[in-house]
């Protein structure tokens, strides 16, 4: 166990910050530490956009879902996948990367950058002390988000983070046991191992809940992930992507 093993296992969302930004180091210093992540052929297929206007803000708090968050914290990036600079490259260097830059591969690429940066933002803003959270709803309406930040084709913006002095840390979720995870050699096969584990992390996860709320909330995981997964979302995240010119062959 070291510093950085504890701060990364240390993680909760945050979702209540104190009215005091970022400094332009700190901000400077979670972006650097973002770069630093491994990238793919050295491709570095993303882009992080900082919000600091507090009327882009309170749109984007309201496009996501209302979530008063994302408009009241230290400083608000937005990760997208990038591969507009690419297609200028083809132009500088003459070569006809288009075929490349639709693929489903590239497409990933630009998926996988894009979250390996931002974890590494993430575990440099909790090791200044800083409290973060992920926003996925920056997904709900991404033509108004991109309008919003005024996107070229070749990107999408991914997730938004929200990062601040925390007024209020959450209690730490127990995660999925090791056990569940890991695997040596090859996936696990048997189902009711999986059905096994899964009423064994059930009640841990019920007993989390209900001593959160004093015992008015006591569901299961799979309760909770069965309910969310039957909702269909987003689902217009395919055209969206393909309008973008990725993810076409």
């Amino acid at each position: 166990m070291n510093q950085v093993i504890e701060t990364i296992l240390n993680h909760r969302s945050v979702r209540n910050f104190q009215d005091r930004p970022l400094s332009k180091e700190q901000i400077e210093q979670i972006v650097m530490s973002a770069q630093a992540a491994s990238t793919s052929s050295f491709i570095q297929a993303y882009s992080i956009i900082g919000v600091k206007d507090q009327a882009k803000k309170d749109k984007l708090a309201e496009v996501v879902g209302n979530q008063p968050y994302v408009a009241n914290n230290g400083h608000f990036f937005v990760f997208c996948a990038d591969l507009h600079r690419h297609a200028l490259i083809a132009e500088m260097e003459n070569k006809d990367v288009l075929p490349s830059l639709e693929s489903t591969e590239k497409f990933m690429v630009s998926l996988i950058d894009a979250a390996l940066a931002a974890q590494n933002a993430a575990v440099a803003a909790e090791s200044m002390d800083l409290g973060i959270c992920y926003i996925g709803g920056i997904r709900n309406q991404l033509e108004e988000v991109q309008k919003i930040l005024k996107t070229p084709g070749h990107v999408i913006p991914l997730f938004g983070m929200a990062v601040g002095y925390p007024e209020k840390i959450n209690d730490k979720k127990p995660r999925l046991p090791l056990e569940h995870v890991y695997m040596e050699n090859e996936y696990q096969q048997d189902p009711t191992v999986f059905k096994k584990q899964l009423e064994d992390y059930n009640k841990i996860i019920s007993q989390y809940y209900k001593d959160r709320t004093g015992g008015k909330r006591e569901d299961t995981w799979t309760e909770q992930i069965g309910q969310m997964l039957e909702k269909k979302s987003r689902m217009y995240m395919k055209e969206f992507v393909q309008k973008q010119k990725m993810d076409l062959r």
